[in-house]
């Protein structure tokens, strides 16, 4: 078990992938603070935000499979395939999921205002949960950023 755990963390391409999600999420509570003037720690593990924690992974798998067994190899463009489907996703299908999600939550709030006979015990949805195709990008250079300097060092 502790020897799978040791190969596990050398992995050449997992672990790349791995700083990356983190670095994209110690960021977003990085700008918050510097934005906001605000310390919001659920930016460590939510979605949404600048930049995209998906991207950065994504990215820097797909790069370190291409720099690891070439850019010609089927791992690479399983990997390049993968990091397509979860990019688009993330400024396409899950941003109009929040912006959907907004509406709805000003629509029940108008109606709990209007009417007093109107009850909504269900929780407001979550609206941050895709990204702008600016933040897609800024986390994609930062996976990209990230698995050169992890075969580099």
């Amino acid at each position: 078990m502790t020897n799978s755990i040791l190969l596990i963390l050398r992995n050449p391409c997992l672990m790349p992938a791995v700083v990356g999600w983190a670095s994209a999420q110690i960021l977003k509570v990085i700008l918050t603070l510097v934005l906001l003037r605000k310390m919001d720690v659920t930016r460590f593990v939510g979605a949404g935000g600048m930049p995209s924690a998906h991207s950065a992974f994504v990215m820097a798998l797909t790069v370190s499979m291409g720099l690891n067994y070439g850019f010609d190899s089927a791992y690479f463009a399983l990997a390049a395939a993968l990091a397509s489907v979860v990019m688009y996703d993330a400024a396409g299908v899950r941003r109009a999921a929040g912006k959907q999600a907004a509406k709805i939550n000003r629509i029940i709030k108008h109606l709990m205002e209007e009417s007093s006979d109107y009850q909504d015990t269900e929780k407001q949805l979550r609206e941050l949960l895709g990204h702008t195709p600016l933040e897609v990008v800024a986390g994609a250079l930062l996976g990209v950023i990230i698995a050169i300097l992890w075969v580099l060092f």
